[in-house]
């Protein structure tokens, strides 16, 4: 029993170590053997507490800096500059290509064999003209001619001792270059007679067309130097020009190599080399067939300063048929791959923002709960998606939460801390099962956070839109809170509640304003236990001005977190008749 934890904890040490830094990957220590398992209670109480601390060890601590070049410090506005430098010379040099693909290999075997069947003959030619003595000895003539004017410039002495030497060399350099003098000669008739041709060519050329082709040939260079460099583009913007976009995506790979340029430089250039390779333009329209998984990730609602958050959703994978479906084998795995890297290309061409002042960063969310565990065929194609994600798509998270976090990941994570660098550890954030909800509404608002997760985001909710905020109310133990919605006349009250765990008692009243008047109780006063409907929603048409009165008794020793929200509506809006409270 304690040794699968164990195992667990060590994958998933391994996995936050590979979420850490690139820079730091090669580096990476060997993960030791996870302490033997505590008792499962006393896990269990020390989750919470470790799950605390990390919170608010992350909480606020990392703060997003300014891609206003302005705002920059010098050291950083001077490594932008020499980046920039260095991209507009590997532009001009074509390092942003991918080298041409080699020709097939028939294609090369062919032409060889042929060229080593016509040479052959060649080769074999002079042997069968050997028995001729006229030809020899007028090479012999050719060589020592040249032969006379060298010994002229050495001593006479060594001449004469030199002269036997040479003259057999010469005889064997005659013998084996016989034929040359024949094609020497046909080359040189060759190349005279094509110097005069286009000698007198030149010569009947009228001088007007050489001041045409003087006049045209710097239109022609201008026309090479234009279409030499061409444009590199990254995420939909350009690396060099007047984009103001362009400082902010360079930015993000300077700030990921702590602007060690040459650095940023290898990281960028490898990324837009990888872009072309993985063949992400024609990913972006591909169909994956892959509908099933489109509640393990998604995008949902932003967080309080409008960043665009994803949800990771692991538990999904306990469905086997989806397991199997996503990561079978190695092509399913592939395409598992693919489909995440496509997600999150669309998700940053739609949801960000790289102009200086927008949003170009996303905030993610990964709930454990019921994932599988970190030792299936699952593994290899994660830790690759991580590698692929951190290497190419630096700066583009804002904040990690972690949420339902069972003990063996939080003590991982406490193993493998020391080896995460502190800008790594500012935006990671983990929760227990306890307190995930609450943690959660640190960073995003409850309407901004889906019902699954503690929130109140419902998909097509037809009354309440991210827009309608939501009030927060902490209930304190054996204690009792009341709300009160004032209401106009002649109108519609729309709310909903919800009380996380709930097992509280919850009734709600209208009282109106004029003295004598009857209270009409709206919903009787029952008790919600922890497996009821997670959200309370009601409507209640008035005749006259009022308030309407929410009441909450929580009878438990522990305090309860209390979400709601309201509006009020014309009449016109909802027509008429008494509209009860309805739970969904």
């Amino acid at each position: 029993m304690a040794e699968e934890p164990q195992q667990e904890a060590a994958a998933a040490a391994e996995v936050v170590v590979t979420e850490a830094a690139p820079a730091e990957e090669e580096k990476k220590p060997e993960v030791p053997p996870v302490a033997e398992a505590e008792p499962a209670a006393e896990a269990e109480k020390k989750t919470d507490e470790a799950a605390v601390t990390a919170d608010d060890a992350g909480a606020g601590s990392f703060k997003e800096e300014s891609n206003l070049v302005e705002d920059l410090p010098d050291p950083e506005k001077k490594a932008l500059d020499e980046f920039k430098q260095l991209i507009a010379a590997a532009l001009a040099a074509g390092e942003f290509n991918l080298p041409p693909p080699p020709p097939p290999p028939k294609t090369k075997e062919e032409p060889k064999a042929e060229e080593t069947k016509t040479e052959e003959p060649k080769a074999k030619e002079p042997a069968k003209e050997e028995p001729k003595t006229e030809e020899p000895a007028k090479a012999e003539e050719a060589v020592e001619e040249p032969k006379t004017e060298v010994a002229a410039e050495v001593p006479a002495e060594e001449a004469k001792t030199e002269a036997p030497a040479e003259e057999t060399k010469a005889e064997a350099v005659a013998e084996e270059a016989k034929p040359d003098p024949e094609e020497k000669t046909v080359v040189v008739a060759e190349e005279e007679s094509a110097t005069k041709t286009v000698e007198a060519i030149q010569e009947t050329v009228v001088p007007a067309a050489a001041t045409s082709e003087e006049a045209a040939t710097p239109e022609a260079e201008a026309e090479t130097q234009a279409a030499a460099p061409e444009p590199v583009l990254i995420w939909g913007v350009p690396l060099v020009g007047d984009d103001e976009r362009t400082d902010t995506v360079l930015l993000k790979f300077l700030r990921a190599r702590e602007f060690k340029v040459k650095e940023a430089m290898a990281m960028l250039k490898s990324a837009v080399l990888w872009r072309k390779r993985f063949g992400i333009t024609s990913l972006l329209d591909a169909d994956l067939g892959l509908p099933e998984l489109e509640n393990v990730v998604f995008y949902r609602g932003v967080d309080r300063e409008g960043h665009p958050v994803c949800y990771n959703v692991y538990g999904e994978f306990q469905d086997k048929d989806l397991y199997e479906k996503a990561f079978g084998d190695e092509e399913k795995r592939e395409r598992f791959l693919k489909w995440r890297i496509q997600l999150l290309e669309c998700g940053i061409l739609s949801k960000l923002d790289f102009a200086p002042s927008g949003i170009c960063s996303m905030v993610q969310v990964t709930d454990l709960k019921n994932s599988p565990p970190m030792l299936g065929k699952h593994r290899a194609v994660t830790r690759q998606a991580v590698a692929l994600l951190q290497d190419n798509y630096p700066e583009f998270i804002a904040k990690k939460v972690f949420i339902n976090v069972p003990w063996w990941y939080l003590a991982a994570n406490k193993m493998m801390s020391p080896f995460l660098t502190q800008r790594t550890k500012s935006k990671f954030v983990f929760a227990s099962p306890a307190k995930s909800a609450e943690t959660l509404f640190r960073y995003i608002a409850p309407e901004q956070v889906p019902v699954q997760f503690g929130g109140l985001l419902k998909e097509d909710d037809p009354e309440f839109t991210t827009s309608d905020a939501v009030t927060e109310l902490t209930i304190k133990p054996s204690s009792k809170e009341t709300v009160e919605i004032p209401v106009t006349e002649n109108s519609t009250i729309v709310w909903e509640l919800r009380v996380l765990g709930w097992e509280v008692s919850y009734g709600a009243e209208f009282t109106p304003d004029a003295e004598g008047g009857y209270t009409v109780i709206v919903q009787k006063t029952r008790k919600v236990p922890a497996n009821e409907e997670p959200i309370m929603k009601g409507s209640f048409k008035v005749g006259e001005p009022g308030k309407l009165v929410l009441t909450i008794n929580n009878p438990a020793s522990k305090k309860k977190k209390l979400l709601y929200r309201s509006k009020v509506k014309s009449t016109s809006e909802c027509g008429r008749g008494l509209l009860g409270p309805t739970v969904t």
